[in-house]
């Protein structure tokens, strides 16, 4: 099919060659052969009258022309998949399909086991492929690298649908021999301890501590940060060191740990942890199917662990 003298099957060649940046992995991405998909590089070379991707040294760089084309490209394929290939049905016991999502390690660990069991009961071959967040995790849901995203609603994008999976509290861990453990943990002692912060990959401390003076009007002392939310419990053993983490996080590790938990003396408020979906997917059933999925585990996960939100 040719729109305005292109072939179509074109945009799916050059969505694939701006994503992998190289033949070979475009190729093998759409399942093309290596000369067939330099051909096709050639001839949209031709129409668009631009070498769109040139070698630099042992790389492939994309020229100003390409950089403009790709996200405008990847969406035009996504809202195509999203509502004229998608399927009418999904029927999880007879489905194959593998769904791509993104989480952080504290969702990872309190919440993905009971998204997994209760999909698993219902369609034992559907897969999974959990993805790590980094700093703007947004990004990979504009160009559905991923089919869903679980985040704190103040990260969510506006550009895409959302809905609360949970709320969550946020508490304080110190080590059980530290002076920190004894006695209540005020505002001004928390603010003179050193503190040990998750950091996003990608992202920086200052930058996390940037966000709490704007919220909060100051900000802690970093002492220790790490890429885990789950690691802050066992990072403040042997110090005077404070680590504020989820309430649930906290309740399902804390007996692996020497540690006390302790009454956050900062008004945080509740997390709204949300999850989003591409907005041309909106329809597509088995997305439908993973949300309730993700609903009906957040509430057996309440159930479950009663008070701590």
């Amino acid at each position: 099919m040719r729109f305005n003298k292109l072939d179509l099957n074109l945009l799916v060649a050059l969505d694939a060659l701006l994503t992998e940046m190289s033949i070979s992995r475009a190729a093998e991405k759409i399942h093309l052969s290596q000369s067939a998909m330099s051909n096709a590089l050639a001839r949209l070379r031709e129409y668009f009258d631009d070498e769109l991707l040139i070698q630099v040294g042992r790389r492939m760089e994309a020229t100003p022309r390409a950089e403009v084309l790709k996200d405008a490209v990847h969406d035009v394929l996504r809202r195509i998949d999203g509502s004229i290939a998608a399927l009418p049905a999904f029927v999880p016991a007879q489905s194959t399909r593998e769904f791509r999502i993104s989480v952080s390690d504290f969702t990872l660990t309190v919440l993905i086991p009971r998204v997994l069991a209760r999909a698993h009961a219902e369609g034992k071959h559907i897969r999974f492929a959990l993805m790590p967040q980094v700093q703007d995790p947004t990004r990979s849901l504009d160009r559905a690298e991923v089919d869903l995203l679980v985040l704190p609603q103040e990260f969510c994008t506006p550009d895409h649908p959302s809905e609360e999976v949970f709320r969550e509290r946020h508490v304080c861990v110190v080590w059980r021999d530290s002076a920190l453990a004894q006695g209540e943990l005020t505002l001004e002692r928390y603010m003179e301890a050193g503190h040990v912060v998750m950091v996003p990959p990608g992202a920086n401390a200052s930058s996390v501590e940037a966000w709490m003076a704007r919220k909060l009007g100051f900000a802690r002392r970093v002492e220790v940060t790490s890429f885990s939310f789950a690691s802050a419990l066992a990072l403040v053993q042997g110090t005077d060191r404070i680590a504020t983490v989820h309430g649930r996080l906290a309740q399902l590790l804390a007996p692996q740990w020497p540690v006390v938990l302790k009454q956050s003396p900062l008004s945080l408020g509740e997390m709204r942890q949300m999850m989003q979906w591409h907005r041309y997917r909106s329809n597509d059933p088995g997305i439908q199917w993973l949300r309730q999925v993700f609903l009906d585990s957040a509430r057996e996960m309440d159930a479950a662990l009663p008070g701590v939100h």
